[in-house]
């Protein structure tokens, strides 16, 4: 069973998640499918389909929430060598094709929100990152450009 690495934060969430669909949207499929019932011939009822796909969405992702909860290992920074980049790193780069600079917090591959600034250790910059110094350059080859940053900053918060 492979490991899935997440922060404290990202786990939290997950269960968060699992509980609301066990406590709220399970219950509320369940009276949902109920009340199609009422309505009389099965075959031809759009409410009763309706909340049946409803509730194989919703059982499909409490088996995938629990999957990955089982699987969850919360990585602890709080004694972590912050010289280098490493899992839960936020990391401040230069963009030094863009002349920009950027921010990313490397994080679990269930908790990546490039958005804002939260990216999957596992994807190309993520791997790239990893490892690197505050000075060193990384050269990321993305679909369609090549991206060189330079590591300004990196902090653990």
């Amino acid at each position: 069973m492979k490991r899935i690495p997440i922060t404290e934060e990202g786990l939290k969430k997950l269960k968060e998640e699992l509980d609301y669909l066990l406590r709220v949207e399970r219950p509320r499929n369940i009276k949902e499918i109920e009340e199609a019932r009422a309505h009389g011939d099965l075959s031809e009822n759009a409410e009763y389909e309706a909340a049946k796909e409803r509730q194989a969405f919703i059982e499909a992702r409490i088996r995938e929430l629990q999957d990955k909860i089982s699987r969850a290992e919360v990585i602890d920074t709080s004694r972590a060598d912050t010289s280098k980049v490493i899992f839960g790193a936020k990391v401040r780069v230069y963009d030094l094709l863009e002349d920009t600079e950027k921010v990313f917090k490397l994080v679990g591959p269930d908790e990546a929100d490039v958005s804002n600034g939260r990216i999957s250790v596992t994807s190309p910059v993520g791997r790239a990152l990893i490892g690197k110094r505050v000075g060193d350059e990384v050269i990321v080859k993305a679909p369609g450009r090549t991206i060189q940053y330079e590591v300004l900053e990196i902090s653990f918060d």
